[in-house]
């Protein structure tokens, strides 16, 4: 089978190819040349995509790279940068995978007549792929949480459907990330003891958020205040407030000294209009259902009233619930929990688990906020 391999120049993904090498497969690698800006982070910087050669170099297979910049922008960037503007938290690895992992790329390899397209996601495949991609193939198939329930990935890959995943091998999902990096220490591979990447590519870490977003759309001071109107404070970067959030608030992010955790204030909502956030207690945030927006689904739409477990975060706690969809059958639908949990932002990722011995089924997701 020829199988092309995404390749971020991690860990992960170096055991991917490995793996796909070992077993007998016609293997190449290739690399996403997406952000052409500053990086010191994340996927995107000239060290990853040198590291990536490198381990297809000592596993001695091919390695290319495709320029798919101009999308980036276009997909992630630009979302990125226009939702801030409009007090909403995008999830920029969600849109990633969406626009970019999973479609151009996906579409790059059908036209270059590959089997099968591998990534070093922790999830799993039920079944593997067969015949050219974009062909014909067995169904229906299923997305399941990784081995390593700390490492699943699950999460952020909610919106492939039958088609990506009839194509799409995940070899590193039955391991956990201790193998892994034993796997790759075995095989010499220099990306055996690189740390895991937590920032966003393309924000540099010496200019961060603040120096990225004030570049692209007007960044301003804001106030802070209760829930009743009274005035808290000021903020400096009205638009980089997150919903949920009890950092960088101040002297107005706490209720009253000595009061523990329980007398933080948090971030209940942004009126960009207004230029306010309104701050109040934990229990402000306190939310029974969501609506959710952009919806899809693995295979089909989950029944009224089915019980399934609900993802709010990359590695959040799942909470019970069920799909309510809307009336108006337009991808909209509002999500009951059984628990009051913390509501999340509006532009965050609401994933959707049908609970499995073997390992938790993707339902599908949306979007918070709608």
């Amino acid at each position: 089978m020829r199988v092309l391999v995404a390749l971020s120049g991690g860990v992960d993904s170096s055991v991917a190819a490995a793996l796909m090498t070992e077993q007998g497969h016609e293997v190449v690698g290739a690399t996403m040349k997406l952000w052409g800006g500053p990086s010191d982070s994340g996927c995107c910087s000239v060290a990853d995509v040198e590291d990536a050669r490198r381990v297809c170099q000592q596993l001695g297979v091919a390695h290319h790279v495709f320029n798919f910049s101009s999308e980036f922008e276009r997909d992630v960037v630009a979302p990125y940068v226009e939702g801030h503007a409009r007090a909403v938290t995008p999830n920029p690895c969600i849109s990633c995978n969406a626009h970019l992992k999973f479609d151009r790329f996906w579409q790059r390899a059908r036209h270059l007549g590959f089997d099968a397209i591998a990534t070093g996601h922790h999830a799993r495949v039920s079944g593997r792929p067969t015949g050219r991609v974009g062909g014909p193939g067995a169904g229906p198939w299923h997305l399941r949480r990784g081995r390593d329930a700390a490492k699943d990935q699950s999460y952020v890959l909610y919106m492939l459907g039958q088609a990506q995943l009839r194509d799409l091998v995940l070899p590193v999902g039955e391991m956990t990330k201790e193998e892994v990096r034993a796997h790759a220490s075995r095989l010499g591979l220099r990306t055996a003891s690189k740390p895991d990447s937590q920032d966003v590519c393309f924000i540099s870490r010496t200019g961060g958020r603040s120096a990225f977003l004030g570049d692209r759309i007007p960044v301003g001071p804001g106030r802070l205040v209760s829930p009743e109107g009274v005035q808290l404070g000021e903020v400096q970067e009205l638009e980089l407030l997150t919903v949920g959030q009890r950092r960088g608030l101040g002297p107005a992010g706490h209720i009253g000294p000595g009061a523990g955790p329980s007398g933080r204030r948090y971030v209940l909502d942004v009126d960009l209009v207004q230029r306010k956030a309104t701050l109040g207690p934990l229990a402000g945030l306190m939310v029974s259902s969501l609506d959710v927006g952009g919806v899809t689904w693995v295979d089909e739409e989950p029944q009224t009233g089915e019980a399934l477990q609900v993802q709010m975060s990359a590695h959040g706690r799942p909470v019970g619930g069920h799909w309510e969809p809307s009336p108006l059958g337009d991808g909209h639908g509002r999500v009951w929990l059984v628990e009051p949990v913390r509501r999340v932002a509006a532009g965050q990722a609401v994933v959707l688990y049908r609970p499995d011995p073997d390992g938790d089924l993707v339902v599908g997701g949306g979007t918070s906020g709608g």
